[in-house]
């Protein structure tokens, strides 16, 4: 404890806390973070105001400890309070949470990139009472991810192939962050898709059941535009089968509430010659991605086992209507497994993973709206290629930088930090791809300028667990 107080401490000057105490903000706390007098003080010898400002201060990996002090600590960390005096100081860190799974078993572990250390998330609740949902009594046993089921497994009930959530498990949510809160959302519960919504919060350590989509859906794509979380596509239940979805929701943290946004016009299934092809080709939402104040929402059609790439449509909230995405935009959108669109914003720049250069490696392509094309920006990014596995890498940008997390042969997640260059012209990034960390191996770049170092951040061994997803939350 002394050791964590002096390190605050060694921080700031006599003269600085001073300044501190005489400032609006702490007046501001004096008023929010008022504690009955009479009770122990937070720290022995000084007002409670100012030992709110030292905790404030000390980094946020710590404060798992701190709560067990007392029950005033815990009251003290656990506040919104704190962390809105964390944001007015220009303290708020930004963490990496990751999603793995283990057969039925589904974990998250959250990462603080600069102490290296890793946390792991109370479980999610996997009792659900029926009882408040339609009024009859029993309980709802569900998991999020099921064991080993495949996404084109689920896509095939969509030509008629028998429902093969007839016998999973609850599978096939998404993932969304907004307001520094991590949400799941969706997906299947025996032969049924599901509208619930779970919310964790990282400051009180908690998960809570918040307002349901208006619609059940299942594999929907997220995304965060204007601090609201937006869903779009998915699957749902019809008529004993999965349909593909066009609809579009938006959720306010602010508010607790859902609102309606227009359906994706899909205008590329339109421009089939018949029937036929109408009903043979499935029009899917394949990712969604905030870039440019507006939503970027690739689409493919699926025919059983291909999947075509048609282009995207892109949604202003401006004007509350949808737009076709540019040509070069859509159609050279790298995709994964069953035509999925892995991608992120750094910096204002739009990148996404392409997988399919070679088994054990891929690229990193990033979108140049001025000629509306894709360009390699790193030519090879390592990866230990399991075949077993639905999501062998993941992508995420913090700290100005791109992060590719994946596992190694031993078992262990890697998360993996490009140094690219800050501004990027018409040329490719990098002529070589280093790679730092446990392994020395150098790996060529098909660019020709510059020099991409890949530094190994942080590893966890999660011995059989799969990656399913990741998100960035900065509070």
């Amino acid at each position: 404890m002394g050791a964590i107080l002096s390190l605050a401490s060694n921080k700031s000057t006599t003269s600085q806390f001073h300044e501190v105490l005489c400032d609006t903000s702490c007046k501001r706390q004096k008023r929010s973070l008022s504690f009955d007098e009479k009770r122990p003080r937070l720290i022995p010898s000084l007002p409670d105001e100012l030992s709110i400002q030292i905790l404030a201060r000390i980094p946020r990996t710590y404060y798992f400890n701190l709560r067990l002090v007392s029950q005033k600590w815990k009251e003290t960390i656990m506040s919104h309070e704190l962390f809105k005096l964390r944001k007015e100081l220009g303290l708020k860190e930004e963490w990496l949470y990751v999603l793995t799974k283990v057969e039925e078993e589904l974990s998250w572990h959250a990462l603080d990139p600069l102490s290296r250390k890793w946390q792991r998330l109370p479980p999610m609740p996997n009792l659900l009472s029926e009882e408040s949902r339609n009024g009859s009594s029993g309980l709802w046993l569900w998991n999020i991810v099921g064991p080993r089921i495949k996404i084109h497994e689920i896509i095939r009930s969509w030509l008629g192939k028998n429902h093969t959530s007839d016998h999973m498990p609850f599978c096939g949510c998404a993932i969304g962050a907004v307001d520094g809160c991590l949400y799941v959302l969706g997906g299947f519960f025996r032969a049924s898709t599901v509208s619930c919504v779970w919310r964790y919060d990282p400051i009180l350590n908690r998960w809570s059941e918040i307002t349901p989509m208006s619609t059940g859906r299942a594999y929907c794509k997220t995304s965060i535009l204007n601090n609201k979380l937006y869903v779009v596509g998915g699957v749902t239940q019809f008529r004993g089968g999965l349909v593909p979805l066009q609809s579009a929701e938006v959720f306010d943290p602010h508010t607790d509430t859902w609102s309606e946004v227009p359906s994706m016009p899909f205008s590329k299934s339109q421009q089939f010659p018949n029937a036929f092809w109408s009903d043979l080709l499935k029009p899917i939402a394949t990712g969604m991605t905030s870039y440019m104040g507006r939503l970027c929402v690739p689409q493919s059609l699926y025919s059983w086992p291909f999947f075509v790439d048609a282009g995207g449509e892109i949604y202003d909230p401006e004007t509350n209507s949808w737009a076709e995405m540019p040509t070069g935009m859509g159609e050279g959108w790298p995709a994964r497994q069953a035509g999925t669109k892995l991608s992120i914003v750094v910096e204002g720049e739009l990148y996404s993973y392409d997988p399919s250069s070679s088994r054990d490696s891929g690229k990193i392509k990033v979108y140049d709206h001025r000629e509306d094309a894709w360009k390699v920006v790193i030519g090879k990014v390592p990866f230990y290629d399991s075949a077993d596995s639905e999501t062998p890498h993941l992508l995420a940008g913090f700290h100005g930088k791109i992060h590719v997390i994946t596992k190694d042969s031993n078992h262990k997640v890697v998360v993996m930090q490009a140094s690219l260059r800050d501004n990027l012209d018409s040329s490719p990034l990098s002529s070589a791809s280093h790679f730092v960390g446990s392994s020395h191996e150098h790996f060529s770049s098909l660019a020709e300028s510059e020099t991409v170092v890949w530094k190994v951040v942080a590893n966890r061994n999660i011995g059989s667990a799969e990656l399913v997803s990741c998100q960035v939350l900065d509070i």
